[in-house]
């Protein structure tokens, strides 16, 4: 009766042998899985998401790098083309002074004691045309000065006379010309204004 009656236990755990033939139990039998179902999802897609984000940024830092390339390709590439007008339009400009530097030669050539000096005068005055139309040629303005307003973003005072009414604060004389280059000023020109007497004496007393 006792036998009949005796529990039976059946242990159905996986056992298998290690290397050095001890018993162990399998450990997946011994801890069951304790995650629902919907959480070892969720990790999924968080590590999916994880990929995805990896891939984004390694594209991103692809696309910046070829992106930073082809800039600074294309600076280079400007840099050079700025720099090869600028040397041609040096040349251009000096290609232009050349005649005039024939012109100045063969004056010195032709000069003697018994060249007249208008023909000296008439030699000059053709170079001087030829330079100043080299200047014309490469935009080079020059400013006009006397008999206008005196300027200073123009001219460059350098001396006073004591003038008429209608002179007053007007360019009288010019020493030395000034050019520009569209709205760039090369030189001021240096020049001498006219003063009205009271304007002169109050900046003679300044002075004193």
């Amino acid at each position: 009766m006792e036998k009949e009656n005796e529990l039976r236990v059946t242990d159905r755990r996986r056992i298998y042998l290690d290397d050095d033939g001890a018993e162990r139990v399998n450990a997946e039998n011994e801890q069951p899985n304790l995650k629902p179902s919907y959480v070892e999802e969720l990790e999924a897609r968080t590590k999916a998401a994880e990929r995805q984000v990896q891939e984004v940024q390694s594209r991103f830092d692809q696309l910046r790098q070829q992106l930073q390339r082809e800039t600074d390709e294309t600076r280079q590439r400007l840099n050079r083309s700025a720099d090869e007008r600028a040397t041609g339009e040096k040349a251009k400009f000096i290609a232009a002074l050349l005649p005039v530097m024939d012109d100045l030669n063969r004056a010195i050539n032709a000069v003697s004691e018994e060249t007249p000096r208008e023909a000296i005068l008439e030699g000059i005055r053709g170079i001087a045309t030829s330079f100043q139309s080299a200047l014309t040629n490469a935009g080079v303005e020059p400013i006009e000065s006397v008999g206008e307003p005196f300027n200073p973003e123009l001219h460059e005072a350098v001396d006073t006379e004591v003038t008429g009414d209608e002179m007053d604060g007007k360019v009288i004389a010019e020493y030395s010309r000034g050019f520009r280059m569209g709205d760039r000023l090369l030189r001021p020109a240096r020049v001498k204004v006219g003063r009205a007497p009271e304007h002169a004496r109050s900046v003679e007393s300044l002075d004193n």
